[in-house]
């Protein structure tokens, strides 16, 4: 069996990891593996790499896709979709193992239409969005890089007594802005998937003064109603009547070394996309939900939206008082 494998969409720490499992359980499975670079535009462009069991040595602990990654406007139209079908027949592959986000799933639904081979997907996105999984590769690791930054920002808004806004990446989704927020101790997290009152915000923010607090910030995704961290900042500065002062921490969360959940959940969703395959599965996403291995079928990653969880947005309130 021949298998391609490829990253897709934005890169997230943990990839190399699962590329990792994949090559060396398929090699140890005697499946041929060949790599994909640049994503799918990288089917397209035939931009194949044979590999080993030495090729993915001493790639674990590295942040990034050793195959790069990439989004395709070619893919994109129905013309690169069938030019993919056919390269992916005409080459001889019999699989293909794709690690990215829910527009990774889309389009592996479209080429499974397509193309008559076994076609895995793998959850590995920073934003947590897809659904089929609670946790996607890359996730851990990005609110790790921002805790991080948001305590080292801390110190400077006690030591000068300041209010910020500080701005976490999660255009459609807060998972990011969540877990951080909660972590730090922010007075309020503002997210996409919640009505966003910036009177309240800025109450609670006038009363915590009162109270004595004598610095403040709020977590904000980047794709909240209300605008970015630089919009709401102009909008909460005249409420709470002092100057916001604006933190964008960007794509630092993306980058650096994957965290020990990101490396075992990456190495076992890789190694378990080769047994799907050995088993004649296809058609399927791989996760992690509740400590198992998870299927979902590739249209319900991208359909069906995945709930945040009401615990921790029941936590901010009472914990920022």
């Amino acid at each position: 069996m021949k298998v391609g494998v490829l990253t897709s969409g934005g890169d997230s720490p943990g990839m190399n990891a699962c590329i990792r499992a994949i090559v060396r359980v398929g090699i140890f499975h005697e499946l041929e593996i060949v790599g994909i670079k640049g994503g799918l535009q990288g089917i397209l462009d035939k931009k194949f790499q044979p590999f080993e069991a030495r090729s993915v040595g001493n790639i674990i602990h590295r942040g990034g896709t050793i195959l790069t990654t990439g989004r395709s406007k070619e893919y994109r139209t129905e013309a690169g979709q069938k030019k993919a079908a056919r390269i992916l027949k005409e080459e001889g592959f019999d699989a293909l193992i794709a690690i990215g986000g829910n527009g990774t799933m889309r389009a592996l639904e479209i080429l499974g239409d397509l193309w008559d081979g076994q076609i895995i997907g793998l959850p590995g996105t920073i934003d947590n969005d897809v659904y089929g999984t609670d946790f996607s590769i890359g996730f851990d690791t990005a609110v790790n890089n921002a805790i991080e930054a948001v305590d080292k920002i801390r110190d400077t808004a006690q030591s000068f007594d300041r209010f910020f806004l500080i701005e976490t990446m999660g255009r459609d989704r807060g998972e990011i802005a969540l877990h951080v927020g909660i972590c730090c101790g922010a007075e309020a997290i503002v997210i996409p998937e919640t009505p966003t009152d910036l009177d309240a915000i800025a109450d609670h923010i006038i009363a915590g003064r009162e109270r004595g607090k004598t610095f403040a910030f709020i977590i904000v995704a980047e794709g909240d109603e209300e605008g970015d961290a630089m919009e709401i900042s102009k909008k909460l500065s005249g409420r709470v009547r002092e100057n916001c002062r604006v933190s964008v921490l960007g794509y630092i969360q993306r980058g650096g070394s994957p965290s020990r959940q990101d490396r075992i959940l990456a190495s076992k969703l890789g190694s378990y996309a080769i047994e799907c395959l050995t088993a004649g599965k296809s058609g399927i996403l791989v996760g992690e939900i509740d400590g198992e291995v998870a299927e979902t079928e590739f249209a319900d990653t991208y359909s069906k939206q995945k709930p945040l969880n009401e615990t921790l947005l029941k936590l901010v309130d009472p914990l920022s008082i």
